[in-house]
């Protein structure tokens, strides 16, 4: 319920009131209100004054976090092959900050910022170390004269504010016969940007093993517990030794990068992801990633706790990119961006990329998604681009999906008694 006030002694633009705060971050948790003035976090406190607030929002029995950071997604739509737009998803699921993993490299990185800046989320990126991109499904790579470092650092220097690492796909796929050279190259670019370098792994080689004595602390493995890259043995002692190095883990779920048994192996062995990412795009959206929060459930299907789970989508990524400013906190002077779900518990079966089947305990359900303390309008997601491959099941359900909407759209929005005379005939 939402209450409109006004008139002196207004201090506050909207007060998020009765909810259960989870801000990891922060250290705040259990019954707190949330105040906003100008798009920032004003106070944080039990029991604020409603008075004090031109609106005020009832969020009990509500869950109240950080707006969240999804540390790996796919943000470019009409320029490569794996873009979406986040805006139709950003409404629906709580993520208000969408880094960007590499769909653009130095060639487009200017057309990349200037889209990305019409977005209503907020969109860092990783440049990709190939000047390319990710304009094709693999290979940018294998063109070395593409992983250019001199243009990669003149780009980020240029766009500092927005490019925030570097990203590199290290597989047979994406790096042909160059083996470690393209991870060689995004390094000398991180390095002299100061910026840690994403790796993405997939089908070897290069295997993590041959990849570590290039890595440095800070940088980040995504598709952390990919059952591609772990081999038939499901757990390669590598990636322990890496985890241990201070290499940071991103799940970067995505179409092919997510595995039950490798993330049940890495957590037995008390590596817990540092980071929980959709890896979004296009071929992701629609499953078996879906978005963040159902990204979230497979990590409390696996004995996560929610806890851990709210703080690798929110301070975690946050802290992994130095994102500056309190993003991915509630903390006084941060923006207003904030996340409100409903916490339904039971048995919710979920599933990874290869099949396998999990059960968790509670699922998430977003109600309202705040960027710089106004809620998010929604959107209608885009067409699927022709070229991704979709199954009967999918396409089935997108179309009842759009048969729904244009249901509920079409009919007139209430009836006769619903309306008043805008305009009277006979004025007074």
């Amino acid at each position: 319920m939402t209450e409109q006030r006004g008139g002196q002694g207004v201090r506050w633009d909207l007060l998020l009131t009765g909810g259960d705060l989870l801000d990891p971050g922060s250290g705040r948790t259990g019954r707190h209100d949330v105040a906003v003035r100008d798009g920032r976090i004003a106070m944080v406190a039990p029991d604020l004054p409603h008075d004090a607030a031109a609106e005020v929002t009832d969020v009990t029995g509500r869950l109240v976090t950080p707006g969240l950071v999804d540390l790996h997604s796919h943000v470019y739509p009409g320029a490569t092959y794996w873009g979406i737009d986040p805006d139709p998803v950003a409404w629906r699921s709580g993520v208000t900050t969408w880094v960007d993993a590499g769909s653009a490299g130095a060639y487009s990185f200017p057309a990349f910022a200037a889209a990305s800046a019409g977005y209503r989320v907020r969109v860092p990126a990783l440049l990709n170390i190939s000047a390319v991109g990710l304009i094709a499904p693999v290979g940018e790579s294998r063109e070395l004269a593409n992983c250019d470092v001199e243009l990669a650092v003149a780009t980020v220097r240029k766009h500092r504010k927005t490019i925030v690492g570097i990203k590199v796909r290290m597989d047979r796929h994406n790096v042909g016969a160059h083996g470690l050279t393209p991870l060689r190259r995004a390094v000398e670019a991180a390095q002299a940007g100061e910026l840690p370098v994403m790796v993405h792994i997939g089908a070897g080689p290069p295997t993590i093993a041959q990849m570590l004595p290039l890595l440095r602390p800070g940088d980040i493995i995504t598709h952390c517990a990919s059952g591609i890259a772990a081999g038939p043995d499901g757990f390669d002692p590598a990636a322990k030794e890496a985890y241990q190095a201070g290499v940071l883990f991103d799940i970067g779920h995505g179409s092919g990068g997510f595995a039950f048994d490798v993330l049940e192996a890495q957590l037995a062995a008390d590596m817990p992801p540092h980071a929980v990412s959709t890896d979004l795009h296009a071929r992701s959206l629609h499953g078996p990633a879906f978005d963040l929060p159902t990204t979230m459930a497979k990590m409390l299907a696996v004995g996560m706790s929610l806890p851990q789970v709210v703080a690798a989508t929110t301070v975690g990524p946050a802290r992994a990119l130095g994102l500056t400013g309190g993003v991915g906190t509630l903390g006084v002077g941060a923006p207003a961006d904030i996340a409100v779900f409903a916490v339904q518990d039971g048995r919710f079966e979920y599933v990874d990329v290869h099949g396998q089947r999990r059960h968790s305990p509670t699922r998430l359900v977003n109600e309202v998604t705040y960027r710089a303390g106004r809620p998010l309008p929604p959107r209608l997601p885009q067409p699927v681009p022709p070229w991704i491959p979709l199954t009967d099941a999918q396409r089935h359900a997108l179309a009842d999906r759009e048969r729904a909407v244009r249901h509920l759209l079409t009919p007139p929005l209430v009836g006769p008694d619903g309306l008043a005379e805008q305009f009277p005939r006979h004025g007074g």
